[in-house]
């Protein structure tokens, strides 16, 4: 009996023996794993900020007041879609279309007079050209007396050196010879009346032609006064379009309204005032705002991030991905701006104006390393309560 249990505390003594060395290689085994996994392996190291929104990728347009008015219609409402161009509200311009009636109204009657003194010139010009060939044809007729009259008064003339020699030899009586001079020098009277006539008609011609171009170039003159002044006046047209356009506040750019202020027709806009910002159609990025330490020569172009969106639980409506696009070379504001790319996961919408978190991946590191720089860290950073002592 007794050796039997001494057997038995033998056997269980071994077994006690082998299991304690099982227990012992597989800690030994553990440790060298848990060793080679911390000083060989490495893990993502993050920094994160939850300063951060979706934007699009353009900048949102203020829409301002060009000038000091009064608001006649506004269609500001915030979120509505409003296309490149499309009206947004307008300034009155009464003063401005009155005078741009006006202005037409002006270069109309101008207009008809130009028109008016236009078919006077050529009326004038029409009847000149008339008046020429009547001119000629008078010229013509009165010629053609001329040489009627010419060819008797030179019979007569030619008949007085006879008529004189009979009548010194009295053989025609004094009466005869008196009418035979007397009808010589009418004869030749007439023929040079006729040929005075050509000269004078020649003469009113001219006159008429030079009294006629006097007065075509003075409508000229006027013609071009006129087209100076309707000139002038379209040129203040323009002005006064330019004036009522510009009182027609307008979108600048294709998107949706993000902002507006409350405005009612009837309030005073001054030149300057913001009215709306237009948020631009585009593809939405993600910027954040890292501190200086945290960014600068850590958060770098093609590093990959997670995003997580306030409003939308990341357990229920999952986390988005991201990568680093730009990073700012200057500080501003405390913080450093960061400029990511987001995959859409399609649960949550791309809308801008979003807030949320980003988590950044900036370097893998050994867990031996991360602790050797947490402990260094620790062992060089300022303590509190330390100071020089007093002389």
């Amino acid at each position: 009996m007794t050796r039997g249990f001494a057997r038995t505390a033998a056997l269980l003594e071994a077994d006690s023996f082998r299991g304690s060395a099982v227990t012992l290689l597989f800690a030994l085994l553990l440790g060298a794993a848990w060793a080679a996994w911390f000083t060989a392996s490495e893990v993502p190291l993050y920094e994160v900020t939850g300063n951060a929104r979706l934007e699009t990728n353009r900048a949102a347009y203020v829409v301002q007041s060009p000038i000091d008015g009064m608001l006649v219609s506004a269609a500001l409402g915030v979120g509505r879609d409003v296309k490149a161009g499309e009206e947004l509200a307008r300034v009155e311009s009464d003063l401005q279309k009155f005078q741009r009636s006006e202005s037409r109204t002006r270069i109309g009657t101008v207009a008809d007079q130009i028109r008016a003194l236009r078919e006077e010139l050529a009326l004038s010009a029409k009847a000149g050209e008339e008046d020429r060939r009547a001119s000629l044809a008078n010229v013509e007729v009165a010629r053609q007396q001329t040489k009627s009259a010419e060819a008797p008064a030179r019979y007569l003339e030619g008949e007085i050196d006879r008529v004189k020699k009979l009548h010194r030899q009295g053989l025609i009586a004094e009466r005869d010879y008196q009418r035979a001079i007397s009808d010589a020098a009418s004869q030749r009277a007439t023929a040079d009346s006729l040929r005075a006539g050509i000269d004078r008609i020649g003469r009113d011609q001219r006159q008429r032609d030079s009294e006629r171009l006097v007065r075509q170039q003075q409508i000229r003159s006027e013609i071009t006064k006129l087209e100076g002044e309707i000139r002038n006046t379209r040129s203040g047209l323009d002005r006064l379009e330019f004036e009522i356009d510009r009182r027609v506040i307008r979108s600048p750019v294709a998107g949706r309204i993000g902002e507006a202020a409350v405005l009612r027709p009837g309030a005073f806009l001054a030149e300057g005032e913001k009215l709306a910002a237009i948020v631009p159609d585009g593809g939405v990025i993600l910027v954040a705002q890292f501190p200086p330490a945290a960014a600068m020569g850590r958060v770098k172009q093609g590093k990959k991030a997670r995003i997580r969106l306030q409003g939308f639980p990341w357990a229920q409506y999952g986390s988005l991905e991201g990568e680093v696009q730009r990073v700012a070379g200057e500080v501003r504001d405390g913080s450093v701006r960061v400029e990511l790319s987001v995959t859409p996961n399609g649960r949550i919408p791309m809308q801008h104006g979003l807030p949320g978190s980003v988590e950044v991946e900036v370097e893998r590191i050994s867990p031996a390393r991360l602790a050797l720089r947490l402990a260094g860290g620790y062992l060089t950073a300022p303590r509190s309560g330390r100071g020089s002592a007093a002389p």
